[in-house]
């Protein structure tokens, strides 16, 4: 589920966009030479199904990931995760964890403005 914060405006260096969202409880999961993703985990102790909250950027600026590299944002996606590894982002989102994600975004958004 694509949640659309305007996210895809913001241009931020790699070490800025580290220290905003590992302080917000995100982890850098994947990253390579273009990009880097960073998911926040949600679990739904109800129903035991875990969620995952994905942000992504894109370098424009600098060739390697180094602190100074410049990314662009891409909107956040939210899905549920699929065992062993995998993200549904056609699931439904129980409006409780959509709420809290988009909480969680609004905050991190200002901190990176």
């Amino acid at each position: 589920m694509l949640i659309e914060m305007k996210f895809s405006e913001i241009k931020t260096s790699l070490g800025h966009l580290d220290h905003v969202l590992l302080d917000a409880g995100f982890v850098r999961w994947a990253w390579d030479f273009e990009h880097a993703t960073y998911d926040f985990k949600y679990e739904d102790r109800a129903t035991k199904t875990t969620y995952y909250l994905r942000i992504q950027g894109e370098v424009v600026e600098g060739e390697d990931m180094d602190h100074d590299t410049i990314l662009q944002l891409e909107e956040p996606h939210i899905g549920k995760h699929l065992f062993p590894h995998g993200i549904d982002y056609e699931a439904a989102i129980p409006a409780s964890i959509q709420e809290a994600a988009k909480k969680k975004l609004s905050d991190v958004k200002a901190k990176l403005a």
